[in-house]
């Protein structure tokens, strides 16, 4: 049976086992499409990615990302992961930008001394939620109508939606009804307070996606990029911060946040946990 490198690292943590975990499978391109959808459900991971040849003579490689439960254009935790374990592997980008191919079409991908940073997708859908889905969501949060300061879409390709919290008790506190969620995916931020919250960031993010292995993903760089263009573009949020995801769940993400001119850049630490051989 044929064998594949594999590599399981942590995203958005300098710490093993605080951040967003994905499996990565390289040289995957004898696989069909069921058996890297198969073996994605098998991990029970938010994500799993496969790495291929690029089919863009711009691109250094290709990656397909999979949930437990179907194929995404992009995402962003897999997006700093592979190009880590492709990295990790000996991959040699050809210009100062690693040039990753997904769904979406070009992502770049830049080194920032120890971390890496892909610039914002732009968003496929924004503006404002509709009444009656944004009361289904304040239901499903067990939200009082007032509590929700804003709303907006923010689908870079994952589907976001986001709500604005007042402040980030308001977010830890939060309990959702997953059987509300279905067939959503829900971030929900608010501002850290220097003066109260003991934390090194501006912003506590959350992400729910009903109906995932993964129904709470631990820290996630697709909403964070469309959260980081709806609040810089808002007037809501400075050029640079850094979001703490994934508390609520026993983890530590960070995500850093960078605007340099139009850019919008999105980084954090990637480390190692597993590596070896896999048999499909």
């Amino acid at each position: 049976m044929p064998t594949f490198d594999f590599k399981q690292l942590d995203v958005f943590s300098s710490v093993a086992l605080k951040g967003n975990p994905l499996a990565v499978v390289l040289g995957a391109d004898s696989l069909s499409d069921q058996q890297m959808a198969d073996f994605a459900k098998w991990t029970n991971l938010s994500e799993t990615t496969f790495l291929l040849q690029p089919r863009d003579p711009r691109a250094d490689y290709r990656v397909r990302i999979f949930t437990t439960v179907q194929e995404l254009p992009f995402a962003g935790h897999p997006t700093l992961g592979s190009c880590q374990a492709w990295l990790q592997a000996g991959g040699v980008p050809r210009g100062s930008e690693i040039i990753q191919e997904c769904e979406i079409g070009l992502v770049r991908i830049r080194r920032q001394g120890e971390e890496l940073a892909f610039i914002a997708p732009p968003l496929l859908r924004s503006g404002p939620l509709d009444a009656e889905l944004l009361e289904r969501v304040r239901l499903a949060l067990n939200l009082e109508p007032e509590a929700i300061v804003r709303s907006q879409w923010v689908d870079n390709g994952a589907g976001w939606l986001a709500l604005m919290l007042p402040d980030r008790q308001a977010v830890l506190d939060l309990q959702p009804d997953y059987s509300k969620l279905l067939g959503l995916a829900v971030g929900v931020v608010a501002p850290c307070d220097p003066t109260r919250d003991d934390v090194d960031a501006q912003f506590e993010v959350r992400a729910f996606i009903a109906g995932d292995g993964a129904p709470e993903d631990p820290a996630t760089g697709s909403l964070n990029a469309g959260v980081a263009q709806w609040l810089l573009s808002a007037g809501l949020a400075p050029s640079q911060y850094v979001v703490s995801q994934g508390t609520a769940i026993g983890r530590a993400g960070r995500i850093r946040v960078q605007q340099q001119g139009d850019e919008i850049w999105i980084g954090g630490a990637v480390s190692l946990c597993i590596e070896g051989r896999l048999t499909l």
